[in-house]
C-alpha cells in the first residue's frame, strides 16, 4: 500500500480547516511524454517548492513533479508553528557534532525562521506570520530545565527572545490547569500552513518554475543526465532533489533507512468565545513525549494536535485527538468539532533532518521530524545553493550522522510503536 493513497482521494486536500480557508493556484496538468529541464524535483511541498522557487530565481529550468496537489502532503496539514534552531536543544547537538558545527547548526536553524518570513513579505503572501510560541511544560520538574536552555541560548547563542514562565504566568495564557510552567519564545511564531505553500507554489511559478500535478513517480534512473519516471511521460535533469518527506515510499532505500512515516492528527473546533483556551494568538507546544501542540484560528476556533499512528490507515481521528484536548482543556467536553484530519511527517533516529547526497547529481531532504515549517523551507534553499555549487550549508547538514532505523522497512513501525507507547505511559504517570 502506498501511504500517498492509503487515506486521501487522488488530487484533492483532506478536509481540513486549511483547506476550507485557503484558495489553491490553479491545478497544474500532469507531465505528459519527454521533457527536458535543469533541475528536476519530487514533492510539492515546502522542501520542494522553496527548492523551485529559488532555482528558478537562479535561472535555472526546473520542473516539480507531485503525485496529488501542491502543499497536499505535511505541508499543507501541520499546526503552523514556526520555530528557529532545530528539532532537539543545542546541548544534545553539541554532544552530537561538537561546538562549531552545533553553531553553524543554529544558524541555520535561525535562517530557517528568517527565511519564512522574509518570503512571506517578498511575496505578499496571504498567510501572516504571527510572533509568539510558548513551550509549555506538563510537569513541574522540567520547568528549570526550560529555563536554564533559554539562558544557555542568551549565553551561548546571543539569542534573547525566550522569556521564562512560571505556573502562574503561563495560566495568564493558557487556560489549563495541566502546566506547572515554561518558556515563551517571542522569536518564534506562527501561520496558515497551506496559505503558506499556496504562496511558494505562485512564487515558483511567477520565477518560471514548472509544476506538473497528478504525475507520480515510479522510478529513477541515474547517471550523468538522470530520468526520472512518471505513469506517463518522464523528464530528463541534469540534477535532480528529493523532497517528498514522509511519502516517499521505498523509491529510494538509502533515504528509507534513515527516514521513517508517522502519521499526526488535528482537530478544530467550533469557534470559542474569547479567553476560553488561550487570552493571547500565540501557538503552544508542550513538553510531552507525544507532543500536543495547538493555537487559535482566526475565526477563534481551537487547532489541537495530537497523538500518533505508525501504520497506514488513519485511526478514528476526532476520538484520538479529542482524548489530550480534554486532558489539557476539561472546560470543552461539550464542545462541537467541525473539521478533523491527518496527515503524514517523517521522522529520523535523532529529531534532525535528513540530508543526503544519493550521486553528484541527486539530493535529498527529509525527516523534520514535526520541525518542517521553517526547516524544509530551508532545506530547498539550501538544495538549490548546493547546485549552484555553494554547498557549505548542506555539506554541514549532511555531516549530521543519523543512524538508521532497526529491523529495516519491516520491524521499523513495531520497534517505534514499543517505544512511543513506553514514552506515552511515562507521560501519563509523571515520570
Amino acid at each position: 500500500m502506498n501511504l500517498l493513497f492509503a487515506n486521501d482521494r487522488a488530487g484533492e486536500y483532506p478536509p481540513s480547516y486549511y483547506a476550507a480557508t485557503a484558495t489553491p493556484p490553479a491545478a497544474c496538468p500532469a507531465l505528459q511524454g519527454a521533457v527536458r529541464a535543469d533541475v528536476c524535483i519530487i514533492g510539492a511541498g515546502y522542501t520542494g517548492l522553496s527548492a523551485a522557487l529559488h532555482l528558478a530565481e537562479r535561472g535555472y529550468s526546473v520542473i516539480v513533479l507531485e503525485a496529488h496537489r501542491v502543499g497536499f502532503g505535511a505541508s499543507g496539514r501541520n499546526g503552523g508553528q514556526v520555530s528557529p534552531g532545530q528539532r532537539i536543544e543545542q546541548d544534545a547537538i553539541e554532544g552530537m557534532v561538537g561546538q562549531d558545527d552545533a553553531r553553524k547548526l543554529w544558524d541555520i536553524g535561525l535562517e530557517s525562521r528568517d527565511l519564512v518570513r522574509d518570503l512571506i513579505a517578498r511575496h505578499d503572501m496571504d498567510c501572516p506570520f504571527k510572533p509568539g510560541v510558548i513551550h509549555a511544560d506538563w510537569n513541574a520538574r522540567d520547568v528549570p530545565h526550560a529555563h536554564a536552555y533559554a539562558e544557555k541560548l542568551a549565553r551561548d547563542y546571543d539569542y534573547h527572545d525566550i522569556e521564562p514562565l512560571d505556573r502562574a504566568a503561563i495560566q495568564q495564557s493558557v487556560k489549563s490547569a495541566a502546566y506547572q510552567g515554561g518558556t515563551l519564545d517571542r522569536g518564534a511564531g506562527h501561520l496558515h500552513p497551506l496559505r503558506f505553500a499556496f504562496g511558494l507554489a505562485r512564487a515558483a511559478q511567477a520565477a518560471g518554475a514548472q509544476i506538473c500535478e497528478g504525475s507520480l513517480v515510479v522510478d529513477i534512473q541515474q547517471g550523468a543526465t538522470v530520468k526520472v519516471h512518471t505513469q506517463t511521460g518522464h523528464v530528463e535533469a541534469d540534477h535532480v532533489l528529493l523532497a517528498a518527506n514522509g511519502y516517499m515510499g521505498g523509491l529510494v532505500p538509502q533515504v528509507a533507512a534513515k527516514v521513517m512515516p508517522i502519521n499526526n492528527f488535528i482537530i478544530a473546533t467550533e469557534p470559542l468565545a474569547p479567553d476560553t483556551v488561550l487570552s493571547r494568538d500565540v501557538a503552544v507546544a508542550d513538553s510531552k513525549f507525544v507532543i500536543n501542540y495547538f493555537r487559535l484560528s482566526e475565526d477563534g476556533r481551537l487547532l489541537f494536535g495530537g497523538g500518533e499512528s505508525y501504520g497506514y490507515r488513519f485511526p478514528d481521528i476526532v476520538k484520538t485527538v479529542r482524548k489530550p484536548m480534554l486532558e489539557v482543556f476539561p472546560q470543552l467536553k461539550d464542545t462541537r468539532i467541525d473539521y478533523s484530519w491527518g496527515g503524514t511527517l517523517a521522522i529520523t533516529m535523532t529529531r534532525l533532518p535528513c540530508f543526503m547526497r544519493l550521486a553528484p547529481n541527486v539530493l535529498s531532504a527529509s525527516g523534520y521530524s514535526g520541525h518542517g515549517v521553517a526547516m524544509a523551507t530551508m532545506a530547498g534553499k539550501i538544495m538549490a545553493a548546493a547546485i549552484a555549487g555553494q554547498s557549505e550549508q548542506f555539506d554541514t547538514m549532511a555531516r549530521v550522522r543519523l543512524p538508521s532505523f532497526p529491523g529495516g522497512r519491516a520491524l521499523r513501525s513495531p520497534v517505534l510503536v514499543l517505544a512511543m507507547t513506553w514514552f506515552a505511559l511515562r507521560d501519563r504517570l509523571g515520570i
